[in-house]
């Protein structure tokens, strides 16, 4: 069986609009300087031609993968998502003990995380501690880093 691909709403919408930019104006936009490419002559020591060769690969490359990604996808529902617990889809307070800061992430699936974006997925190690975890508990994961404290401050729903 298929590994599911769990994601927010959200996080469903962007890849979906990536899909759609993809197919319907970056495939023309590469076919036509192809066409370009093909209009100067000698395609052997053509490099417009060879660039936009390789872009096609990559854009037909990420359409497959942005389809295969969609075949298999599992939306979290938003409104089934509570504030008592961690779960996909909340944003979470969390204190570092060590650190002495306090710290917010939101939790959403794999294809959606972005560490820069405060975004964790739910199968990264601090993630994963924080699944099913309440206000007021306190959680240890082993990190890069070594051994990270946290408390959970606050849950909220997207």
């Amino acid at each position: 069986m298929a590994e599911r691909n769990i994601m927010t709403r959200a996080g469903l919408k962007k890849i979906e609009d990536e899909l759609e930019y993809l197919k319907l104006v970056k495939r023309k936009e590469v076919a036509e300087k192809l066409k370009e490419a093909r209009a100067q002559g000698d395609l052997s020591e053509n490099a417009e031609f060879d660039a936009a060769r390789d872009e096609q690969r990559d854009v037909a490359a990420r359409i497959e993968e942005l389809e295969k990604l969609l075949k298999d996808v599992e939306v979290v529902d938003e409104e089934e998502v509570t504030s008592d617990f961690i779960s996909i889809g909340c944003h979470v307070k969390v204190h570092d003990v060590e650190y002495n800061e306090d710290m917010e992430f939101y939790i959403v699936g794999s294809t959606e995380a972005n560490s820069l974006a405060g975004k964790i997925s739910n199968e990264s190690p601090v993630g994963k501690a924080l699944i099913g975890k309440k206000v007021g508990d306190t959680i240890a994961v082993e990190t890069q880093a070594g051994v990270s404290t946290f408390q959970v401050l606050e849950i909220q729903k997207a």
